[in-house]
């Protein structure tokens, strides 16, 4: 019923050079204070999605810091278990609709009998992290032992929830002994004051395949070899195919844009790695649709067929674009974002709580709410240079102040360490 993970090794010491001294220091420090507790993240996928992302990097670091780290994934055994929590992801992120009863027993049974698996083998932490509404059951199901803590950590968009889906699943927040979301505005009004909240925004990893800049000449190379045309303009959508990120948005934008700027190609990669996305080839399919046999719209959905891994298809392409797009309506927030404006490129977001976040409208990006309002910034940076040079230079260094990952593990150990004050064993001087 769940899986442990093993991920590569990484050192802290090459975080440092990227980091703002202070914040190097005191991570070192607290991870130092809590150096004798075991800490487990759990969620429900071991690849694609922002969530899995950020655990891959997440988890090593915390080893390397000292601090016993241990990544979990549940294997619900209902095949219809993955559908039910997309349902609930959609909702709780404003899509209309009620869940049946028998929707929700399918969710509470399947936790449950992971609940009883943990139970059964003994797994066991002084600190767990569970992340996102696909485990939320999981602290009423599977009852803290003296000295846990549990933390939940919601990581989409609940400005504009289904009322009837918040009422059946906030209670079970109750459980917790900390709550973490990614902004604000995301924090359900109805939570009251019963469990303190955090707001700690995402952040991607610096040093990984993805986002370790590519040099150019390599990256055109990978992108010709899936069938691009690297001497004529690219920009492109990195995400999965899913009804809030508008691929049809992206493709309007792209037809009015094209007008002003001849030759111009548009590339949608949404390589599909989640096991719990089963609407991807749907979504995907009306996409096709939509593009209509265009030879320059290029779309990507299956990992298989591209020519190096999925990080480093994901790398040519934001750096072989002169502009990066993700529209979403919808965006807890949007970890591709980061990416391309780590690597210094321009971004052109939609208009959503998430994204609103990560860019500074006019001074690191741009954000739309239209397709006609993406065209005609696509078209500006694409006829602008300097205007394109100037957003990606204020970009990178806005990630590089709020967005990579020690900032992140900070926040999650501070909360920790904050929750289990005064049951920390005093370290020995030996």
């Amino acid at each position: 019923m769940f899986s442990r993970l093993d991920h590569p090794p990484v050192a802290y010491e090459d975080y440092r050079p990227l980091l703002d001294s202070k914040l190097a220091d005191e991570l070192a420090t607290v991870a130092g204070e809590m150096g004798q507790l075991r800490v487990l993240h759990l969620n429900s996928t071991a690849t694609g999605g922002g969530v899995a992302e950020i655990l891959q990097s997440m988890v090593p670091l915390g080893n390397s810091l000292g601090i016993e780290t241990e990544r979990i994934v549940i294997n619900p055994d209902a095949a219809k278990f993955f559908d039910v929590t997309k349902k609930i992801h959609n909702m709780l992120q404003g899509s209309e609709g009620e869940l049946s009863s028998a929707e929700l027993d399918i969710y509470f049974s399947c936790i449950q009998r992971v609940a009883n698996d943990m139970r059964a083998k003994g797994l066991e932490a002084d600190v767990w992290f569970v992340h996102d509404p696909q485990l939320l059951p999981l602290a009423r199901l599977l009852p803290k032992k003296e000295g846990e803590t549990w933390i939940w950590i919601c990581h989409i968009d609940l400005t504009t929830p289904n009322k009837s889906v918040l009422d059946a699943l906030m209670p079970l927040t109750q459980d917790y002994d900390q709550l973490i979301f990614s902004q604000s505005a995301y924090v359900p009004k109805d939570l009251g004051d019963k469990v303190p909240v955090l707001i700690a925004p995402p952040a991607i990893d610096p040093l990984t395949s993805k986002n370790t800049a590519m040099d150019l000449p390599q990256a055109r190379k990978i992108v010709a070899a899936m069938g691009i045309d690297t001497a004529r303009p690219l920009v492109t959508q990195v995400s999965r195919f899913d009804l809030w990120k508008d691929p049809w948005g992206v493709i309007d934008a792209y037809r009015i844009a094209r007008e002003s700027v001849p030759g111009l190609q548009l590339a949608l990669l949404g390589l599909s790695q989640a096991t719990d996305d089963p609407e991807g080839a749907k979504v995907f399919q009306t996409v096709v649709d939509h593009a209509a046999g265009d030879p320059d719209i290029h779309l990507y959905f299956d990992p298989a067929e591209m020519p190096v891994s999925v990080d480093e298809v994901v790398n040519a392409v934001q750096m072989a674009s002169a502009v990066l797009i993700q529209k979403s309506t919808r965006e807890g927030f949007g970890l591709t974002v980061t990416e391309a404006m780590w690597k210094g490129k321009p971004v052109i977001g939609g208009d959503a709580s998430g994204i609103r976040v990560q860019i500074n409208d006019g001074v690191t990006g741009f954000l739309v709410s239209s397709p006609e309002q993406c065209a005609q910034r696509l078209v500006e940076l694409l006829q602008d240079d300097a205007l394109s040079a100037r957003i990606g230079v204020a970009a990178k260094e806005s990630v590089r102040q709020r967005f990579l990952l020690p900032r992140l593990a900070l926040d999650y150990l501070r909360v920790a360490r904050a929750q289990v004050n005064g049951r920390i064993p005093a370290v020995s001087d030996d």
